[in-house]
């Protein structure tokens, strides 16, 4: 990738749901400090009654925000290629199925 990619854009979003603001996240591969940036942004934002929205996120980001458990915290929109959330693939119902009965050993 360029030296100049752009990894995301981010819009600041009001407390009323209006845009308010926007930048974009370029440079080198994303990486843990990247995130780091996008959450101290986040919680700036959050501090002042508004919040940030990420859209048109590359799937590399889309890993490293879902590694740190901040792609929901940080509103990913829309991924390029990519949809973070949806449904089980082919339609196949997923659920958990287990109890524990009492006297079960620990795992």
């Amino acid at each position: 990738m360029a030296i100049d990619t752009v990894w995301a854009r981010v819009v600041v979003v009001g407390a009323d749901g209006d845009e308010t603001a926007g930048w974009s996240v370029r440079g080198p591969r994303p990486d843990l400090a990247t995130v780091e940036t996008l959450a101290r942004h986040e919680l700036a934002a959050r501090r002042n009654g508004r919040r940030l929205r990420l859209r048109e996120v590359r799937p590399e980001l889309v890993e490293l925000l879902e590694l740190a458990g901040l792609s929901a915290v940080l509103d990913v929109a829309a991924g390029l290629g990519r949809e973070v959330g949806g449904q089980a693939e082919g339609g196949e119902q997923v659920r958990v199925e287990e109890g524990v009965e009492a006297g079960d050993p620990p795992v």
